[in-house]
């Protein structure tokens, strides 16, 4: 899913659903009209009865929370893509087709002395339906396990600031900065279905530790992905994360992960090492409405890989007026592979996730359906609005260029390749629904009429409709 629609509840040990403010509301609400009658017969007016509490089945030493997500949407392309597009090469993609999901959770905290003990298990049922395409094996639907984990804060035990110390194991969620590397443990599509909806982000099997001394932040992590039963590469990495505070507005990363795969299907990631730095800061006082983001990745495998990426980011959001306004350029380069060259330099994009729009599938149509982030240099302008506290609205422009046209497809030479634009709206409708729109319109460029001699645009369209309790 694009986004995380999350609002909990909390159901205190031994009560109903609900709270002490409702019942007050509707106790007053059958007494007030009987304290009146009674008044007017100069009687004293007769005690309402006390409604029962209903025990919750649940234990009642923890605090407990529920959740429940749910979404349906519909997809349309007014011209089907070219070949290569993910994640079936076989063919194009149909029409129109449509996804649904549905993920009931329930997370509890416990304490133990000064520390707590907390915990989440929740599921995720997705269907893919009204396409004949391969986008998800024709019409596909699963329903399984997703978080599932067991943890522990040290609160005040340490004496050295609360919750200085978490571990946790089991089905987790792990992400990385704004997700241009590491975000999504799960994969979708295939016989699974839910492509592009994507709700399942816990890794199969995760062990993190976190310690949180001041400002700073160190993390050591183990992750096993949770992949397709028809494509299992076996992808797993362990790593150390460290970031740095810097007050309200800033915050410096680096990273260092090593990767293990099949050997056979992904020979670059079997033994590739990952060196990932960040910085996501707003620097100047004077001007707290202008922001920067920088992120550089270095990945190596021996003598036989060596790739680099790196992006930049300026913004500026004009907050005192009206939609607050906030125009956006990044610049995006992911290295490709020099067909010259004995070794090899195409990134390995990894578990790229959705940060906000455009990041980091680059392009509702290019990224969701037909471009990874490598061998690609990319230009993204993006002008965001707020029309109110409910509405989010904006565009976002991007052209697509080629790092190594020739390790792009056979006889192209141009790296020129596609161009397009984004209209994406976000509506709260109340407090549980939110509902989606995204038009979509790309224009193949010079790479791609020499490589598939298509010269057609394309047209896409989408609405999703979000459910959160």
């Amino acid at each position: 899913m694009h986004r995380s629609l999350r609002i909990g509840f909390a159901v205190p040990s031994g009560r109903t659903r609900a709270s002490g403010r409702a019942r007050i509301a509707a106790t007053v609400g059958l007494v007030l009209p009987l304290v009146g009658a009674a008044q007017a017969l100069g009687q004293e007016p007769t005690p309402a009865p006390v409604a029962e509490e209903r025990s919750t089945g649940l234990p009642g030493a923890g605090h407990w929370t529920f959740n429940l997500d749910a979404g349906v949407g519909w997809f349309s392309f007014g011209n089907s893509l070219f070949t290569n597009q993910r994640p079936d090469p076989s063919g194009n993609l149909g029409a129109h087709w449509g996804e649904s999901y549905i993920k009931p959770a329930i997370s509890a905290t416990f304490g133990v002395g000064k520390s707590e003990l907390f915990g989440k298990l929740s599921a995720v049922g997705e269907r893919t339906f009204g396409t004949s395409a391969p986008l998800a094996s024709a019409e596909a639907s699963s329903f399984q396990l997703e978080d599932a984990y067991l943890g522990w804060r040290s609160g005040t035990s340490l004496g050295i600031g609360e919750n200085a110390l978490e571990l946790t194991l089991g089905s987790a969620q792990y992400t990385i900065g704004h997700g241009m590397l590491l975000w999504d443990g799960g994969a979708e599509g295939g016989t699974r279905g839910g492509y592009w909806s994507n709700v399942r982000k816990a890794w199969k099997l995760a062990a993190i530790g976190r310690f949180k001394p001041g400002s700073s932040t160190i993390e050591a992590f183990y992750l096993k992905r949770n992949e397709l039963p028809e494509s299992h590469k076996d992808n797993r990495l362990w790593g150390v994360n460290y970031e740095l505070a810097a007050g309200e507005s800033s915050t410096f990363g680096a990273t260092y992960m090593k990767f293990n795969a099949d050997p056979v299907e992904l020979p670059v990631r079997n033994g590739e090492s990952v060196v990932n730095l960040r910085a996501y800061t707003a620097p100047f006082g004077a001007l707290p409405d202008l922001s920067f983001e920088l992120e550089y990745a270095r990945e190596e495998n021996g003598d036989a890989f060596r790739s680099n990426a790196w992006t930049a980011q300026a913004s500026y959001e004009l907050s005192t007026v009206g939609w607050k306004p906030k125009l956006s350029y990044r610049y995006a380069f992911f290295q490709g592979d020099d067909p010259a060259t004995p070794r090899n330099e195409g990134f390995d994009s990894l578990f790229t996730g959705f940060y906000d729009w455009g990041a980091w599938w680059q392009g509702e149509i290019a990224g969701e359906y037909a471009l990874i982030n490598s061998n690609l240099v990319s230009h993204q302008l993006r002008l965001h609005l707020a029309p109110s506290e409910s509405v989010g609205t904006g565009l976002i422009a991007y052209l697509f260029r080629l790092d190594q046209p020739a390790s792009y497809a056979p006889g192209v030479t141009s790296k020129d390749l596609l161009s397009e634009v984004d209209g994406y709206c976000d509506w709260k409708l109340n407090k549980n629904f939110t509902v989606s729109f995204v038009a979509a319109y790309a224009s193949p460029q010079e790479a791609v009429r020499q490589a598939y001699d298509r010269t057609e645009h394309f047209m896409y369209g989408m609405v999703y409709l979000f459910y959160s309790y």
